[in-house]
């Protein structure tokens, strides 16, 4: 989608009728996800101003009544939580109940390229792994995505699909490529990536390059530039029985401690 820059009612408003709209189309889908911070698009200067409190998010009750509604999961992108004095780039995962199941806060977070995240946002403490319904989800949030330590704990933790939720730029796109592809490959994992489209406050684009792809980095269904939704089966049954025969996390050493010479 493309999120209007600080306008997080009209934002709520988009993704209502994008998720009516294909939930529709797509009906008896399980999981739903939505990108990284699609309250309030990617500016830093506007997330304050975006801010909402657990108890009684607007966006929230949106997604639940969504949740509840159609009888699927929602892995419901980020929106900027407040908590106490502090703010939080959160990801919430809700269940067909309309339940509020568990909360992802972002755990790295990105300051760099006149990008000013770290100033305004909290990193959350641990990865969040929820399991729904069987199926395990590791959770991640855009610049969660270069740090291939967080994507190894979920595998070894036993995730069946990873997911990572974000706002990524045009100017980075062999980079977003690279990387989705890769965590799906070592960790032989589905992994769903799913990223903003439109412009920017600052007349930068987002890539708007969503996809699902399979545990050996095939791309099984993609969106480029335009609003909108894919869909695919995950036929975990025979990632498992690639991952028994292809043992590779039996073959990490115990330490990795350089020697140098």
């Amino acid at each position: 989608m493309e999120s209007a820059i600080g306008d997080l009612d009209l934002n709520i408003r988009t993704v209502k009728n994008l998720l009516s709209a294909n939930l529709e189309k797509y009906n008896g889908a399980d999981f739903v996800f939505l990108p990284e911070l699609w309250t309030v698009g990617w500016d830093c200067p506007s997330l304050s101003g975006a801010a909402e409190n657990l108890e009684d998010a607007a966006s929230l009750k949106m997604l639940r009544e969504t949740a509840k509604h159609y009888g699927v999961n929602i892995i419901g992108g980020s929106f900027v939580r407040k908590f106490n004095d502090k703010l939080y780039n959160s990801c919430p995962v809700i269940n067909r109940s309309g339940d509020l199941v568990c909360i992802y806060d972002k755990n790295h977070l990105f300051s760099y390229y006149d990008d000013s995240e770290g100033d305004y946002i909290t990193p959350g403490d641990n990865p969040v792994m929820v399991n729904i319904e069987g199926v395990k989800l590791g959770l991640t949030i855009c610049y969660d995505i270069r740090f291939p330590e967080i994507y190894r704990a979920y595998r070894k933790a036993g995730a069946d699909i990873l997911v990572n939720m974000a706002a990524w730029p045009k100017s980075r796109k062999v980079h977003w490529d690279s990387l989705t592809a890769a965590r799906a490959i070592e960790n032989q994992s589905y992994f769903v990536a799913l990223t903003q489209t439109g412009l920017l406050a600052n007349a930068s684009e987002n890539l708007g390059h969503s996809m699902i792809i399979d545990y050996n980095g095939k791309i099984e269904d993609e969106i480029n530039d335009i609003e909108g939704a894919i869909y695919a089966e995950a036929d975990l049954e025979k990632m498992y029985d690639f991952r028994n025969k292809c043992t590779v996390l039996n073959d990490i050493k115990n330490s990795y401690e350089v020697i140098e010479k």
